[in-house]
């Protein structure tokens, strides 16, 4: 119901989001893996970032419980290593990946991935292993765990 009161119009999309999250909630995941994982679609203005916040709010009990990256920003195949780090001996190694490092500073979080359509392919190969695999090895090769976050991709 606190999703409905934020996002309105959209009755489906929060019925499909709350379905997905009580699932996990139950014990009808594999432990190992996000808590869900969420594609919201369609224009501008419909609420997808809306519904994403909403939440974070309602999962982590704040809005700022989300990482966002804006896969606008990882159009080139280099850009991959913006995520898990760059490789040693390269420029920014000891700043670690964006999102690695973001989701093992603050574990318990939502994860969007705003406008997924604009990534290159390469970084989609990451993505299947966060997916599948429920954790990332960042490169300085310590793995960071996803099983106690939301991800949504939005396009």
């Amino acid at each position: 119901e606190r999703l409905h009161e934020r996002v309105i119009g959209q009755d489906e999309a929060v019925k499909a989001a709350a379905r997905a999250i009580r699932r996990s909630r139950v014990g009808l995941k594999d432990l190992d893996r996000p808590i869900a994982s969420l594609f919201f679609s369609g224009p501008t203005g419909v609420g997808k970032t809306e519904l994403t916040k909403a939440l974070a709010a309602a999962i982590f009990g704040s809005e700022e419980a989300m990482i966002r990256l804006d896969m606008s920003e990882f159009m080139e195949p280099h850009t991959v290593s913006k995520l898990v780090g760059s490789p040693p001996g390269y420029v920014g190694y000891d700043e670690g990946g964006q999102l690695t490092e973001a989701v093992r500073r603050k574990p318990y979080t939502v994860v969007l991935f705003d406008e997924i359509e604009k990534a290159h392919p390469d970084v989609f190969n990451i993505l299947l292993q966060l997916l599948e695999d429920g954790r990332l090895t960042d490169s300085k090769g310590r793995t960071v765990s996803f099983k106690n976050t939301l991800i949504i991709f939005t396009s």
